[in-house]
């Protein structure tokens, strides 16, 4: 199912995920989501990695719209967030829970390799 979602998601922008526009905005995001887990795709423009994780996570963040809450962080625009949250490499992948960390991975992964990492989480 979700190499279906892939299929769909390269082609738009996914409404199911959340752009950081501030600092704020983060906290309140991973602090007030309630029980729901909340996934942080950590990225930059330039990444070549991240660019080929994009459509993973927005298939991601459709298929598990009900579950998640997925937002994308620009790492070089927000150093702050990336360096409170010990973020050194790129793509990183952090699940938080109740505005704690829970889970990272680092790197690009198959999408069964992605799925399996947030399915842990739920």
């Amino acid at each position: 199912m979700l190499t279906s979602l892939l299929l769909k998601t390269q082609s738009r922008e996914d409404k199911n995920m959340q752009q950081l526009s501030s600092n704020e905005q983060f906290e309140k995001l991973i602090n007030n989501a309630g029980n729901k887990p909340v996934l942080v795709d950590f990225h930059t423009e330039w990444c070549g990695p991240c660019k080929m994780l994009s459509p993973v996570v927005e298939a991601i963040a459709e298929q598990y719209a009900n579950k998640l809450e997925v937002v994308k962080v620009d790492a070089d625009k927000f150093q702050e967030i990336t360096a409170k949250y010990g973020v050194r490499g790129i793509p990183t992948l952090m699940v938080f829970k109740q505005g704690t960390p829970a889970s990272t991975k680092v790197g690009v992964g198959t999408i069964s390799q992605i799925e399996a990492f947030v399915e842990e989480q739920l």
